[in-house]
């Protein structure tokens, strides 16, 4: 049985945010090449990073919204969780890049045209900022969205550290504040693109929620009447709105079907109130020989 209500996302906002990616990327491009800016062309190299981003997440949520058929029963509702993957791996390998790039310019560091990479980062700010503001709502209550909204915040602070850039190459002559700069932007790209993937995975493989425990879905499972034990548990999110929970139970006594419907709607009560388990089948059973502990390798 599925309970609660489902997380409504806009695509809407997503389009008008790869069309400013789109606009941003070229004039950054053609900006670090005149200019000569690595840390430009880094975050140009991020942006072209976001656009692919936000494409992958605009068709994942348009497939997300597709009906379930007799040959995908699910319907799309894991593209989401695969979209936010991909995008997580994409952020880690433009990083390492990047570091790459940074410390092979640090020992031959290039003059750089620094106003147009002043102009080009205040540009990619202002764009990149309101980006952000248009997915963070939905960023809150979707893997998928933050995924996309975590891309575009991460390269407005890279326009922002460009920018430093910029004015500390143009009053000071600190060239080589280029490389640093491109080095750190990397840096933070790895943390965040790691922390985006390691929670896409979890998905993917199905892993228990961190917020669930196991053992206390048993115990407060096992304070109901007439029930024995609950065994066989598999507890999973199939995407940002459904928490799933399959199991089998063991009854005291032979129980009928209406009096198993009765135990079932408490059970759903309970598991949907303290954690937030809204799909729940439940595999009732007497006197069956099969093994009962509580995780149990298929």
């Amino acid at each position: 049985m599925t309970r609660g209500k489902t997380t409504i996302v806009t695509g809407k906002n997503l389009i008008l945010s790869i069309i400013l990616n789109v606009l941003i990327t070229t004039a950054q491009i053609i900006g670090g090449l005149i200019s000569g800016s690595l840390s430009l062309l880094s975050d140009a190299l991020h942006n072209f990073t976001d656009v692919i981003s936000l494409v992958i997440s605009y068709v994942a949520h348009y497939l997300t919204g597709k009906k379930a058929s007799h040959h995908m029963t699910f319907g799309y509702k894991r593209a989401e969780i695969i979209a936010a993957f991909i995008n997580a791996i994409t952020l880690v390998v433009i990083a390492i890049f990047l570091i790459i790039e940074a410390l092979q310019r640090f020992s031959d560091p290039k003059i750089i045209d620094s106003n147009l990479v002043i102009w080009l980062s205040v540009i990619g700010i202002l764009a990149n900022g309101f980006s952000v503001l248009l997915l963070k709502k939905d960023a809150k209550r979707n893997l998928n969205m933050k995924s996309a909204y975590l891309h575009l915040f991460t390269d407005m602070l890279a326009s922002v550290a460009v920018l430093l850039g910029g004015f500390l190459m143009k009053f000071f002559d600190w060239f080589w504040i280029d490389s640093v700069l491109t080095f750190l932007i990397a840096v933070y790209l790895i943390f965040v693109g790691w922390n985006l993937l390691r929670s896409s995975t979890k998905m993917l493989m199905l892993f228990t929620p961190e917020h669930i425990d196991i053992k206390e879905i048993v115990r407060e499972v096992h304070k109901l009447p007439k029930v024995g034990k609950l065994h066989h548990i598999h507890v999973w999110y199939l995407n940002d709105d459904e928490l799933h929970l399959e199991a089998h139970l063991d009854f005291r006594e032979n129980i009928d079907l209406e009096s198993f419907n009765i135990i079932l709607e408490c059970i759903e009560e309970v598991l949907h109130e303290k954690f937030g388990i809204n799909h729940i089948t439940i595999q009732p059973e007497y006197n069956k020989i099969d093994p009962k502990d509580t995780i149990v390798q298929d």
